[in-house]
């Protein structure tokens, strides 16, 4: 490891200041509202003048836009898995409560353009570089997929990673200038979930 890499790992690990802390929210904030607007246009400075903050501020956060929309994408995993776990401790039907936390989660999505790019355009880096995030998230679908597979309610083949990539997908239908139906989509996915008969 190489002095700047050992450098990089001892910031990230240090607890940030109250006032960074709250830096660090608005920073965030303020991305998924340029984002939402802009798209791939949105500039650093752009999000620091929302945030009303200095550019080197966020920079020192996010040295780059792509690890800003990671950061965005890494939230968003947090709280699905943070939902997901939650719905698994209801007594029901495991494919409807995952049925249920999909037509959730879409839903919230569709409300959230800043997201949608950020999950756009991260791309398969996201895979690498939120992994606890993801693993968790894969980890609470598991869960449900599994309660489902003893009840006979799943096709036995599907495995959690196959419901996070057809999300995905159903992510890269919507949006203000999409022509494509994500309801639509989505109804597709979770009958493509049931056994067949």
């Amino acid at each position: 490891m190489s002095i700047n890499e050992t450098l990089r790992v001892d910031d990230e690990d240090r607890p940030l200041r109250a006032d960074a802390r709250r830096n660090r929210e608005r920073i965030l904030e303020s991305a998924r509202a340029a984002f939402a607007e802009t798209g791939v246009e949105t500039q650093m400075d752009d999000v620091a003048r929302r945030a009303g903050v200095g550019v080197g501020t966020v920079y020192r956060h996010f040295p780059t836009k792509d690890a800003l929309l990671t950061q965005l994408v890494r939230q968003k995993f947090e709280q699905m898995a943070a939902d997901a776990r939650a719905s698994i401790a209801n007594d029901v039907e495991q494919f409807e409560v995952l049925e249920a936390f999909l037509r959730r989660s879409a839903a919230a999505t569709a409300q959230d353009v800043g997201m949608q790019f950020a999950i756009a355009n991260v791309g398969e880096e996201v895979w690498t570089q939120a992994p606890v995030e993801l693993a968790e998230l894969i980890a609470a679908l598991g869960a449900m997929v599994e309660g489902a597979r003893r009840a006979g309610t799943i096709r036995p083949d599907i495995e959690a990673i196959d419901i996070g990539m057809l999300m995905c997908a159903v992510c890269s239908t919507m949006g203000p200038a999409s022509e494509f139906d994500w309801r639509r989509h989505l109804d597709l996915v979770i009958d493509i979930l049931r056994p067949r008969l």
